[in-house]
């Protein structure tokens, strides 16, 4: 590969007058294309605000490559998207945040169910059984999860947190005081715009926040209770509560894990 050829890299967009940010992937079609990501829920923060792209990591211009991007995208959204307010990631991999399934399911749900369409053109019993088949194809295929053994995805983990502490990126490229500061500089001009528009904590009422707090409580614990995770260092694997009893029993950080199902 030249100077001059296409590139797949991970990159991260940062904002200069707000502590907003958002990671994605991309597969050029040409060298230093102009791409900024294809937000859709908060496209308005790209036009109000000033973005910055930040190259984090380029791959080889492959299948494998692309695959491996994307999974380290789905390793720096994971942690954030669904706990990070500054967080602008809304999908991940093609899983959607909380907020935006609840979004989403207001307008088309319904719709959906009278249609038979999406979701609701099957039955339970055949989804359940379609996923079997979908998981013992990818076992006998070795992709997605299983194209990896737990020391490679050991490894993996390990030096993925190296890769951005040693570049001093991602968490690790702004010392505690400027974190603090951009918060309080971000804070105070989005809260002001924020309230001017009606939009977040302002664009709802006391009882709705209750009503979305208990509804999200709810699925937000059942969603966590069924995810599996396991240890970078050791490959032990339970769900995230369980495996971070185990790292805190074991002196390990609880930052070091992967997300596998």
């Amino acid at each position: 590969m030249t100077s001059q050829s296409p590139r797949i890299y991970v990159y991260k967009i940062t904002f200069e007058e707000v502590p907003y940010y958002y990671y994605g992937s991309h597969k050029e079609k040409r060298y230093n294309e102009e791409y900024w990501g294809t937000p859709i829920t908060h496209k308005w923060c790209w036009e109000f605000y000033t973005p910055k792209k930040q190259i984090l990591e380029i791959f080889p211009f492959t299948d494998e490559g692309y695959i491996q991007a994307q999974e380290v995208e789905g390793r720096l959204i994971r942690p954030v998207y669904n706990t990070d307010n500054w967080c602008l990631n809304e999908n991940c991999l093609g899983v959607f945040s909380l907020d935006q399934k609840r979004k989403s399911g207001k307008i088309g749900g319904e719709k959906s169910k009278e249609l038979c369409l999406g979701v609701h053109r099957r039955t339970q019993e055949e989804m359940i059984e379609d996923s079997r088949k979908a998981g013992r194809r990818a076992y006998e295929l070795g992709l997605g999860v299983h194209s990896r053994s737990k020391e490679k995805i050991r490894e993996d983990g390990s030096k993925g947190g190296k890769i951005l502490y040693e570049m001093k990126l991602g968490v690790h490229s702004r010392s505690p005081e400027q974190m603090t500061e951009d918060g309080r500089k971000g804070g105070k001009i989005s809260g002001k715009r924020n309230k001017e528009l009606g939009l977040g904590i302002h664009g709802r009422t006391k009882e709705k926040m209750s009503e979305d707090g208990k509804r999200n409580g709810k699925l937000g614990g059942k969603v966590s209770g069924n995810q599996r995770w396991m240890c970078s260092e050791t490959g032990y694997i339970s769900n995230a509560g369980g495996l971070a009893k185990y790292q805190r029993a074991k002196g390990i950080d609880t930052t070091k894990r992967v997300r596998i199902s």
